[in-house]
């Protein structure tokens, strides 16, 4: 629905973004009789339309990575359990989602900036439509707002440089060679993407896991619930920056850096620094393969010991555990590229991205500018953040993981709702301190 003007308008819990966050916030809320309206800058779920490029399928299959209470095939017919939806698809998701649970959404509507109310409850909250109030914020706008690229980005040069969120298509790069810097899931099916398309392709690969997409007849998103490794509550240390190699494209398969070595992509290192149209690598692309390979065969054994000692009946899979050997460019790695020299007319930083909360302006962060928070409950009392990578668990970044995170926040509102209803009964009922005002509520559930 499009919002006319929201001037005037006191709810009780505002929600900013309509994403998987802002949707899973929406239903929790409503479940629990909690008054709330949702605000979204564009569409339900924009960045999955337009923010991917144009072969994005979920990295999870269909039947794991969705809300509890819709299936997909109940949207698209043609979704089975073990298909790994489009980013069409997982945008219909969402909005079948929104419909389903009537939930109180306003599209095109940006919220500019929040202040705390000084002497009264809440929130003034300043949007594109008006300025309203609202006894609580939850900052539902995900992890993606701002590309990331390093400053070791050439600042000038003869190739188009862009980050993987405005990459759509190989028809888009001008001919030559592509350099991509990052291989996770992003970058690896990029540069996947453009070898299958007749490039030349140059993959810069840092630290990485590289889970298996199957084994034994299970998907590893499976594996990863039945061993407890989604509830895992923290990072190990040292593998901040770490990151995932996983791909639902074609069917899904296991990462393989050395197989796509193998038909024709040349791997290098962690990209370092660019200097004169040179670009230089460091000396740690076998060391980063070797890590993966640590990771792979790690999961491999757990699952084994699983399958164990649970005497489950699953098929025998000696093919995951064969490691392809080193191609020439790992045995011989480059060390430096001469970008021009070698054709290479494109840069693709596959190098993530970074949250915007410059319009929460309320005291909720740490001194690096991080959310400050626990399990998405922040330090400023009636601030939330929902939708961040390990908000409580490793499985916060995935869709169903974001379901779970919201209820736990939705839960916690509901608790605080009860405290001050108590307040507002026992202050109704004694001798009023009319040198103090009484406190502002309001429970409008909807602007419609």
């Amino acid at each position: 629905m499009t919002a006319l003007t929201l001037d005037n308008l006191h709810i009780d819990t505002l929600v900013v973004g309509a994403g998987q966050a802002g949707v899973a916030m929406s239903e929790h809320l409503g479940k629990l009789g909690v008054p709330h309206l949702v605000l979204e800058r564009h569409r339900i779920a924009e960045a999955w339309r337009t923010a991917r490029w144009d072969s994005l399928v979920a990295n999870g299959p269909a039947w794991h990575d969705r809300f509890p209470n819709l299936t997909f095939d109940a949207v698209d017919a043609r979704i089975g359990d073990d298909d790994f939806p489009s980013k069409e698809s997982v945008a219909a998701y969402f909005e079948a989602y929104a419909r389903q649970i009537d939930a109180p959404i306003r599209t095109g509507v940006d919220v500019h900036r929040v202040t705390r109310n000084e002497g009264s409850l809440g929130f003034t909250v300043e949007t594109s439509r008006g300025v309203i109030e609202a006894n609580r914020v939850v900052a539902a706008t995900g992890p993606f707002q701002h590309p990331v690229i390093p400053a070791i980005a050439p600042r000038s040069g003869p190739q188009k440089q862009l980050h993987s969120s405005e990459y759509r298509h190989p028809e888009q790069l001008p001919d030559g060679a592509v350099l991509v810097v990052g291989a996770g899931s992003s970058g690896v099916q990029i540069a996947d993407e453009l070898l299958r398309a007749g490039k030349r392709v140059y993959l810069s690969v840092g630290p990485h896991d590289r889970p298996p997409r199957t084994y034994r007849g299970r998907d590893f998103c499976w594996w990863l619930g039945v061993l407890g490794k989604w509830d895992a509550e923290a990072m190990q240390p040292g593998t901040e920056h770490v990151t995932i190699a996983v791909s639902g494209a074609h069917g899904g398969r296991t990462v393989d850096f050395r197989e796509l070595a193998h038909r024709g992509m040349t791997l290098v290192g962690r990209t370092q620094s660019f200097d004169g149209g040179v670009a230089t690598f460091a000396p740690d692309l076998a060391d980063n393969l070797a890590r993966g390979d640590e990771n792979l065969r790690a999961l491999l054994d757990d699952a084994d010991a699983y399958i164990a000692r649970n005497g489950l009946d699953l098929p025998e899979d000696p093919e995951a555990r064969r490691i392809t050997p080193d191609p020439e460019c790992v045995s011989q790695p480059l060390r430096e590229l001469d970008l021009e020299a070698a054709g290479v007319s494109a840069i693709i930083w596959a190098t993530g991205f970074k949250v915007d909360y410059g319009w929460l302006d309320v005291d909720a962060f740490d001194a690096d500018g991080k959310p400050h928070h626990q399990r998405g409950v922040s330090s400023e009392p009636g601030v939330y953040f929902l939708g961040l990578p390990w908000l409580s668990r490793r499985g916060s970044s995935f869709i169903w993981g974001v379901w779970h995170d919201a209820k736990h926040i939705a839960d916690h509102i509901a608790t605080q709702r009860r405290y001050l209803d108590y307040h507002l009964q026992a202050q109704s009922t004694a001798p009023r301190d009319t040198a103090t005002p009484p406190l502002t509520y309001s429970a409008n559930a909807r602007a419609e």
